[in-house]
């Protein structure tokens, strides 16, 4: 088995390059390191552009059978020292497997009632570790999708797909800007539900929210503006009982998603 041994590898430099948004978004690709992580988007039927591993790191047949199963079907698979796989990792103690990945594209005009009944829109937000744990919630209440408006985060940061713990290969991810989400949720009927802190009913309080609906989240630093929050149906406020003025952006966000779970 040829191993690669050297950092400055030519297909090394590129997978390194993709840390970094510009290259993501010039490539159209990203990074998924780990085993649960690289299995997910193998079952979710993502195209896998390549697998580079370190035998000697690599400890699971899962993982060893994974490689040989996505060799057969073309994807190439490069073997690494120790040394070379740990400059591509972004995580101590690496598993030993990752894979660049195409990221899948969505559109606003993709999505309708009939496919997304359910999601949430979060306004500029810039912690890619809250966009992938809010993904991962909102996989786990079972709603449909994320929008992300006005710039904000990259979705695929390597934290927020590690974060997303392989929720991010499953639901749709649309990047847009807020007058377009105000205009489509208006086209589609959508529900537009808000938090804020001046909100005029307590979260806990409401007996039912509307479906199809899109739970509305400001940013972590400004929360909603008066425009935005004028585009939402209810302002909801979630109590401070204590000392902190507010919750993070992604705790804040799984409570909203489960008061709406039992409330539809």
């Amino acid at each position: 088995m040829d191993l690669i041994s050297s950092r400055n590898n030519s297909k090394i430099k590129r997978a390194r390059a993709l840390r970094g948004r510009k290259s993501r978004r010039e490539s159209g690709a990203f990074l998924v390191e780990g085993i649960r992580h690289v299995g997910e988007a193998v079952e979710s039927g993502a195209e896998l552009e390549t697998i580079f591993y370190a035998p000697e790191m690599l400890n699971s047949d899962f993982g060893a059978d994974l490689i040989a199963a996505q060799a057969q079907k073309g994807v190439s698979c490069y073997a690494t020292t120790p040394q070379v796989f740990e400059s591509l990792a972004s995580k101590e103690n690496p598993q030993g497997i990752l894979a660049v990945v195409r990221q899948a594209e969505y559109r606003l005009d993709d999505l309708a009632p009939e496919n997304f009944p359910w999601g949430v829109a979060l306004v500029a937000s810039q912690d890619p570790g809250n966009v992938g744990t809010i993904l991962r919630t909102l996989d786990a209440v079972g709603a449909n999708g994320l929008l992300l408006l006005d710039e904000g985060v990259d979705p695929y940061h390597p934290s927020a797909v590690r974060a997303s713990m392989g929720t991010v290969f499953w639901h749709p991810v649309v990047e847009t800007d807020f007058n377009s989400f105000a205009q489509w949720a208006r086209t589609q009927a959508y529900h537009v539900y808000g938090t804020s802190a001046h909100g005029e009913v307590d979260y806990g309080d409401i007996e039912r929210y509307t479906w199809p609906c899109v739970l509305l989240m400001g940013s972590e630093r400004e929360g909603l503006t008066a425009e935005q929050a004028n585009c939402c149906e209810r302002l909801v406020r979630l109590p401070m009982l204590g000392r902190a003025t507010s919750l993070n952006l992604a705790v804040a966000t799984g409570v909203m998603l489960y008061a709406m779970l039992g409330r539809s």
